[in-house]
């Protein structure tokens, strides 16, 4: 069965106020399996707009990808980004 991943590209408008992202998120991520892959690092804008963090989580499947995102868990956590940072997440099945 083929992988699922997020992939998350996010501009922080308050450092401090994201840690609290990452920590409600924490629990969603190790209950789903989620794996960080890269958790904004460098990176180079290759072709079109990008964002500063640039994220990408595997899961074992793109039902836990779908179940992470939408769990009451990550949820919590998505209101406290939204809060804070600007950006898109993509659920993408691999190959």
């Amino acid at each position: 069965m083929p992988k699922g991943y997020w992939i998350a590209r996010v501009d922080i408008r308050d450092a401090e106020g994201y840690k609290d992202y990452v920590a409600a998120a924490k629990p969603a991520f190790e209950r789903f399996g989620g794996r960080f892959l890269a958790r904004g690092g460098a990176y180079e804008a290759a072709e079109g707009p990008c964002r500063a963090r640039n994220v990408v989580i595997e899961f074992d499947t793109l039902a836990a990808a779908h179940d992470c995102y939408n769990s009451p868990e990550y949820q919590r956590a998505a209101a406290i980004r939204q809060k804070f940072a600007d950006g898109e997440i993509v659920l993408v099945e691999g190959l």
